[in-house]
């Protein structure tokens, strides 16, 4: 009986095994190709995905459909026979820092245009662009070339699907002069359509990977940087008021997220205007209008001078965040003030849980801002001036260690204490109890 438990037992061991590397087989050979969607009409924010996700067909209908909300209709899809991240990586300036980029085009329409980069999406996935993108426009595509393109009438009330073929391999050419002459191609389209003055959507992506990649997805794991993220390669710059050329507020986050139905929307992805702000000695509004969102964003600051500390003091008083559809919120803060001369700086800055801005009523707007730093006062040279951070010296784990530190001692004393209370016995005997009686016997 025992060696039939033992067998029994090694057959379930082996089948596990078994199961484990089959999964990991099916993982590890998936070949995914990249996709590249930029356009000079704008784009929705949408998130990237993480490092390492590899998007799936379903998924990438849901980019196509969101991208289109906004996006124009006219669609210029590059369709290469082969292409692989590696080769951006190899051969890319924006992903593979290189100063000898094939990409210069490319990566000038990336920086230049809201876009949107997905490093792996499923081979099969690819093969289905052409059709995904029929079905969203609803016409057909026509097959066109850069030199074919300026002769083709275009109307830009009208959607159009166009397919330029580009090349990977050729008999006489290597891989990367085939990728620096593709490069060229979509340039010289792009200045075409720029010439007609007709708005448009471009996408550049692969029939078939050039290289199968061994990479096991990691979709599930929360890794916090994109893979070929082109938006991250570069610090944004600061938002700035000037008054007759002189700086007078500055303001910078990270990411400006706010939410009206339950969505988050970053503000950052897009340049707002600066009319109706204003500042003086004792007051400074700086109002972020996003016209292509339909958002607005307020923020009114005030100097005011202290007795108690002989100095003026600078400090947030509310942001007011509204929209087209006439949605409204206004946020009071709390603890958000900082010496004049000084900028005001917190990595997290919320209207929910314990934010530093309190909603005033009762709406379902938020917002969001991280790494934020602002300035409405004593600007001089056009940079933040040293930074008062929202933190405080205490915080809860300076606190934790104060308290456990106090309890420690006051055990520490009183055992102390009770040690030092202990007193030897000068008497062995009960004088309460019976003497003892020794007989005497002659």
């Amino acid at each position: 009986m025992a060696g039939t438990e033992y067998q029994r037992e090694v057959r379930a061991m082996a089948s596990v095994v078994a199961l484990l590397f089959a999964l990991f087989a099916i993982g590890s050979c998936t070949s995914q190709v990249p996709f590249l969607m930029w356009s000079k009409g704008g784009l929705p924010p949408m998130a990237s995905p993480p490092a390492g996700h590899i998007t799936t067909t379903d998924q990438l209908v849901v980019y196509i459909k969101t991208a289109f909300i906004s996006a124009p209709c006219t669609v210029l899809l590059f369709l290469q026979d082969k292409l692989s991240k590696d080769d951006f990586t190899v051969f890319g300036g924006v992903f593979g820092n290189k100063l000898d980029s094939v990409f210069q085009n490319l990566e000038a329409a990336l920086h230049s245009s809201s876009s949107l980069v997905l490093p792996s999406v499923e081979w099969s996935s690819s093969s289905t662009v052409p059709a995904l993108l029929q079905q969203q426009l609803g016409v057909s595509p026509l097959l066109v070339d850069a030199d074919t393109l300026s002769d083709i009438p275009l109307n830009a009330s009208a959607c159009t699907f166009l397919i330029i073929n580009l090349p990977y391999n050729t008999d006489s050419k290597l891989p990367k002069e085939v990728l620096r002459n593709n490069d060229e191609i979509i340039g010289k389209v792009q200045s075409i359509m720029e010439a007609k003055n007709i708005p448009y959507t471009a996408i550049y992506t692969g029939l078939q990977p050039s290289r199968v990649i061994a990479q096991t997805s990691m979709s599930m794991q929360p890794v916090g940087r994109s893979l070929l993220q082109a938006a991250e390669t570069s610090v944004k710059p600061p938002i700035m008021f000037n008054v007759t050329d002189v700086p007078c507020i500055m303001l910078w986050a990270r990411n400006l997220t706010v939410s009206f139905t339950g969505t988050w929307i970053d503000l950052r992805t897009e340049t707002p205007t600066l009319d109706g702000s204003l500042c003086n000695d004792t007051i400074s509004l700086l109002v972020l209008t996003y016209a292509s969102l339909g958002i607005t964003l307020r923020f009114s600051m005030t100097k005011k001078f202290y007795p108690v500390s002989a100095r003026n003091w600078a400090s947030l008083d509310t942001v007011l965040l509204q929209n087209t559809n006439g949605q409204n919120a206004s946020f009071s803060s709390r603890h958000m003030y900082t010496p004049a001369e000084y900028s005001f700086s917190c990595t997290s800055v919320k209207s929910y849980g314990d934010g530093l801005l309190v909603q005033n009523g009762t709406t379902s707007l938020r917002v969001n801002f991280t790494e934020f730093q602002i300035q409405g006062f004593g600007l001089t040279d056009g940079n933040f001036a040293y930074a008062s951070d929202c933190a405080g010296f205490f915080t809860p784990g300076i606190w934790m260690g104060l308290l456990t530190s106090l309890i420690m001692l006051w055990i520490f004393f009183y055992g102390l204490h009770m040690i030092m209370q202990l007193n030897t016995m000068d008497r062995f005997d009960d004088p309460k109890g019976p003497s003892i009686a020794v007989p005497q016997t002659e």
